[in-house]
């Protein structure tokens, strides 16, 4: 198995949650969202950013609004809606659940980290 196959994959199943929490600091656009990722070491491109941003909107998790920009056109400004809050909510407490559990197991049993 390929490490960074995995890491891909891991990056891949952590993105909705990490869009949602910077989210839900502060309504962002698209470009905005992505800088922030990539300050927190989160690589994303607009091609894999855009499709997750509309497929939440239409789940009903975000809501958005344009707004004017003194540097071009309108920009699209997304935000957590009602549903959206609940639902990072629950993520919260599933990645509070997983991190737990891997902790527990690095800590409580590290021959499972050991090279055999």
């Amino acid at each position: 198995m390929n490490i960074e196959n995995a890491k891909s994959q891991m990056r891949k199943g952590m993105l909705e949650f990490c869009v949602l929490l910077l989210l839900k600091r502060r309504p962002s656009y698209a470009s905005d969202i992505i800088q922030q990722l990539k300050q927190a070491e989160l690589l994303v491109v607009e091609g894999t950013l855009y499709p997750l941003l509309t497929r939440l909107k239409n789940d009903g998790l975000l809501q958005y609004q344009w707004q004017e920009s003194n540097q071009g056109p309108p920009r699209k400004y997304y935000a957590l809606s009602p549903e959206g809050e609940k639902f990072l909510e629950g993520l919260d407490l599933a990645w509070a659940e997983l991190s737990g559990t891997i902790n527990y197991l690095k800590n409580n049993h590290p021959n499972l980290l050991e090279a055999k």
